[in-house]
C-alpha cells in the first residue's frame, strides 16, 4: 500500500496538525508495515506560487505520486481563514485538465481514482460549521471531490489559540485517531 502524506503547517515541530497527521500515518504503518509513504513538507519546502513561467510544468510528478497513492493524508491547518498557501500552489499543481479533471458536455469529470483521503484540519479559533469553515475545509473538500476523491473523514482540532479549549481539542482530536485505529483504517 502507498501513502501520499502532505504537511503545510510552518510551525516544524510545534504544529499541532503535524503531529495529528504523524498519527494518522502511525495507524496506517502499524496495520500495514510495509506500508510506502510518500512525504511532503509543504511549509518547510514549498512549490513556487503558479506564474505564467510555470504554468502546466513540473506538475506531473506531484499528479503521479497523487495518482499512484492509495491512501491521502493532508495537514491543513488554517492561515488566515483558509488553508496554507503551500497547500494551495501543491493544488494548483495538481489540479489540471486532462490529468486530474476533463470537462464534458454533462460538467467537469475527476480522473483521480477515489481513495481514502484524511484531512486534518487545525484552527486557532473555534469555527465550527460557519462560512470560515467552508472557506477552510470546504474549499480542500471541493477541490478533492472535483478531481474525483470522495472518501473524506475529516479529524478537527479547533480552539488551539485559546487555552481553555487547547488541550481538550487536541485530545478530541488524538481520541478519533485511536478510534479509526479500533475499527481498522
Amino acid at each position: 500500500m502507498k501513502l501520499l502524506h502532505l504537511d503545510s503547517s510552518i510551525l516544524g515541530d510545534a504544529s499541532v496538525s503535524r503531529q495529528l497527521t504523524r498519527g494518522v500515518v502511525d495507524v496506517y504503518r502499524a496495520a500495514d508495515p510495509k506500508l510506502e509513504v510518500v512525504y511532503r513538507d509543504l511549509g518547510s519546502e514549498p512549490l513556487p506560487h503558479l506564474s505564467p513561467a510555470n504554468l502546466g510544468r513540473d506538475g506531473d510528478p506531484l499528479i503521479e505520486e497523487l495518482k499512484s497513492a492509495d491512501v491521502l493524508v493532508i495537514g491543513a491547518p488554517m492561515y488566515n481563514f483558509t488553508i496554507a498557501s503551500g497547500l494551495k500552489s501543491w493544488i494548483d499543481r495538481v489540479t489540471l485538465a486532462g490529468k486530474t479533471f476533463k470537462y464534458t458536455d454533462k460538467g467537469p469529470v475527476g480522473l483521480v481514482p477515489d481513495r481514502k483521503t484524511w484531512i486534518v484540519a487545525t484552527s486557532g479559533g473555534a469555527y465550527g460549521d460557519t462560512p470560515i469553515a467552508t472557506m477552510h475545509v470546504g474549499y480542500l473538500k471541493t477541490v478533492l471531490n472535483f478531481i474525483g476523491i470522495r472518501d473524506i473523514e475529516v479529524v478537527r482540532a479547533e480552539g488551539l489559540a485559546l487555552p481553555e479549549r487547547r488541550d481538550a481539542s487536541i485530545a478530541a482530536a488524538r481520541g478519533r485517531l485511536q478510534s479509526i485505529a479500533a475499527a481498522g483504517t
